[in-house]
């Protein structure tokens, strides 16, 4: 996760006074000034959400409404989800793809009545809006810049929330519902970016203090910056756009043709499709794995990759120590023809090769319900 200090022209979300009075060290990222951790501290904050539950603010990424005669069919264009066998009220999570197979930004996707509601990421929202524009000039899309977004997440997050919308914890993963909180009107998925169970809220940017304070009241949560955030998301094998993905990564190569629907893959009618159909049926050249390093070493992003000859076999794009392994562990991509599970490979860490192996992913197993 990059980030850098902040600066008189970076934007804050509506919660940005809470996360000051809670001790929040404000760092820049995507172009906001984001909490990246409390005095409870990340390994502090990563272990409430594992054990107990977890309050993020995620405001900065973008909320965008389509809605559009055919809108279904001429949105598949842009990603490779079967959009068309989803119901109202379901969630997929996507990619848009170029010309050239390469992942423009991953994304959520709710059915809802009449259209579809997007959640892209931060860094890449006015990309993803002018993509969107180009390709679909008959819908009407609008940016709802009014939006605020709460993550709620870990193991007591179901009866957190159930305290305040009754229910809710009936909410099957990758499901959305229209909620009042205490009369406050919200849109809540059953989501997260952790691999524990959780739940994402949408918010008026006027009602997002009260909401974040009502959950906050329960002894059970606390605020979580983006460190911890960054820490859960890859102990959960989860990609990081901008590390993991950008526009030379295929679907293929991210280990993400799970996201492809089957109907998708016979059909195609998405942009890349030439490229990333040819990858299906022939493989990639280079996959992303999951690696630990041996003993205590971090592999962080841009660290090369060398095979038992010491040749470079690939580079390191995410990699941090895990709190719930106690250990080291990194996402990055090899050579497919050394990417099998259990293979040794070399990290390059200050100027030493340090021995590791490649693993399955996720490295923590997924905690999400599914009812």
């Amino acid at each position: 996760m990059t980030t850098s200090s902040p600066s008189s022209t970076m934007r804050k979300t509506a919660l940005y006074t809470a996360h000051s009075q809670a001790g929040a060290k404000i760092v820049n990222f995507a172009g906001y000034e984001m909490p990246i951790q409390y005095p409870k501290g990340i390994m502090g904050e990563h272990n409430q959400v594992r054990n107990s539950a977890g309050l993020f603010d995620v405001s900065h990424m973008g909320h965008i409404m389509i809605h559009g005669e055919d809108l279904v069919a001429q949105f598949e264009g842009l990603v490779v989800a079967d959009v068309q066998e989803m119901q109202e009220n379901q969630m997929k999570y996507s990619l848009f793809t170029n010309p050239e197979g390469g992942v423009i930004d991953d994304l959520m996707i709710t059915r809802v009545k009449g259209g579809l509601y997007l959640v892209v990421n931060a860094s890449r929202k006015s990309v993803d809006l002018a993509h969107i524009q180009a390709y679909l000039d008959k819908s009407r899309v609008e940016y709802l810049s009014t939006k605020s977004l709460l993550a709620l997440q870990g193991p007591k997050a179901a009866a957190t929330l159930a305290a305040l919308v009754p229910g809710i914890d009936k909410l099957k993963f990758m499901h959305a519902t229209q909620a009042e909180i205490k009369c406050i009107k919200a849109f809540i998925t059953r989501s997260g970016y952790t691999g524990e169970d959780g739940f994402e809220i949408a918010i008026d940017n006027k009602d997002a203090e009260a909401v974040a304070q009502l959950l906050l009241k329960n002894s059970d949560v606390s605020w979580i910056g983006l460190g911890a955030r960054d820490t859960l998301r890859l102990e959960a094998g989860l990609c990081l756009y901008g590390q993991d993905l950008d526009e030379t990564t295929t679907p293929v190569e991210a280990d993400l043709k799970w996201t492809i629907g089957k109907r998708r893959r016979v059909e195609g009618n998405f942009l890349g499709e030439g490229i990333i159909k040819e990858q299906l049926q022939k493989g990639p050249q280079r996959k992303r794995v999951g690696i630990r390093p041996e003993g205590r070493h971090i592999a962080r992003g841009h660290t090369d990759i060398a095979g038992q000859n010491g040749e470079k076999i690939g580079i390191v794009t995410s990699g941090t120590f895990s709190p719930t392994l106690n250990a080291p562990i990194a996402m990055g991509y090899v050579d497919a023809k050394y990417a099998e599970i259990g293979a040794k490979l070399n990290l390059s860490i200050r100027d030493q090769l340090i021995p590791g192996q490649i693993t399955a992913l996720p490295f923590v197993p997924y905690r999400y319900y599914r009812g």
